[in-house]
């Protein structure tokens, strides 16, 4: 009877410890990963990338995984948040920048939850912050850009001002085509695909023969829209070659989904920092896409090296 309550008592105990143990990302215990995205997995570009990225741990690491699209507000943050802690989510992505004033309110009240957002600032100790270098990619689509047009007029039509892609693409194209003539205009959306498409309109009719989409959802609409035309695109965070490669001369690459797993390891190996951290070219994370058979191959080789200098240097080719 002794021996009974002993080891009755030691199994006890180990069901006390196992339940108290905090639920990590490793093999052979529960795993469950959250996404919130403020619009759409579907929009081809940003928001699917961050779909693609939770796909990817779930089948690296046998996760399981939950998402929330349309989570745009400070209210449905914290309702999702909600939701997924009565889950036991213990590693949530918020997909895009507005998530850091939202997860630097909540944080403090779900200590056992690491939060990750993108572009921007980290301030508690569970909240970490990827910034995706967009400054050289931009310059290097600038490049391609310049070097392409026929009517030396080329346009950006971006989200938001803050992109650091549109200072870089601009940089980027002065620097191959000192004679070209860069129009840039924001639609201050990421979605407004009807705005987006009128700012089009107007440059084509301007003489423009290369457009630079920089927005989530209007980059395949606008590409499209070259593509009618006749005209040349440069492709915006995915690899856009496949809407026609004699009209994207190259993509602006940012491999968010394999960013994803690169964090899911670090969370799995205890290694996952909290603060403000930058991934570029040098990190894998960052590239650019395959280019048009239209671009000459000795100017690819030019752009190859100018970014293999930039991957060893950090100095961009106008530095």
């Amino acid at each position: 009877m002794l021996m009974w309550r002993y080891t009755y008592l030691i199994f006890a105990l180990l069901v006390i410890l196992v339940s108290c143990a905090p639920a990590q990302l490793s093999s052979g215990h529960v795993q469950k990963v959250g996404l919130l995205v403020p619009d759409t997995i579907d929009d081809q570009v940003w928001g699917t990338k961050g779909y693609k990225g939770l796909l990817r741990i779930q089948a690296k690491f046998g996760a399981e995984v939950f998402y929330r699209e349309g989570v745009n507000s400070e209210a449905a943050t914290k309702q999702a948040v909600k939701e997924f802690h009565q889950k036991g989510v213990k590693l949530i992505f918020g997909h895009g920048n507005e998530y850091g004033e939202y997860f630097d309110d909540i944080a403090e009240k779900y200590p056992n939850i690491h939060f990750v957002f993108f572009n921007g600032e980290a301030k508690k100790k569970n909240v970490t912050s990827l910034n995706l270098q967009g400054h050289a990619m931009g310059f290097f689509g600038g490049m391609v850009a310049g070097h392409m047009t026929k009517t030396n007029k080329i346009g950006v039509i971006a989200a938001f001002e803050w992109q650091s892609e549109v200072d870089g693409f601009f940089e980027g194209a002065l620097y191959e085509n000192e004679n070209v003539h860069v129009d840039i205009e924001y639609v201050q959306s990421w979605d407004d695909i009807n705005t987006a498409l009128e700012i089009a309109e107007r440059m084509i009719a301007d003489g423009v023969d290369v457009i630079y989409p920089a927005g989530d959802k209007f980059s395949v609409p606008i590409i499209e829209k070259m593509k009618e035309h006749g005209l040349y695109a440069i492709g915006y965070v995915t690899d856009q070659s496949d809407l026609g490669e004699r009209t994207v001369l190259t993509s602006t690459v940012q491999h968010v989904d394999a960013l994803y797993e690169l964090v899911a390891q670090k969370f799995i190996d205890g290694e996952l920092t909290s603060g403000t951290t930058y991934v570029d070219f040098q990190d894998g994370v960052v590239e650019l896409g395959a280019f048009s058979p239209l671009v000459d191959e000795s100017f690819q080789q030019k752009m190859t090296k100018a970014i293999e200098r930039y991957k060893k240097t950090g100095k961009l080719p106008n530095e």
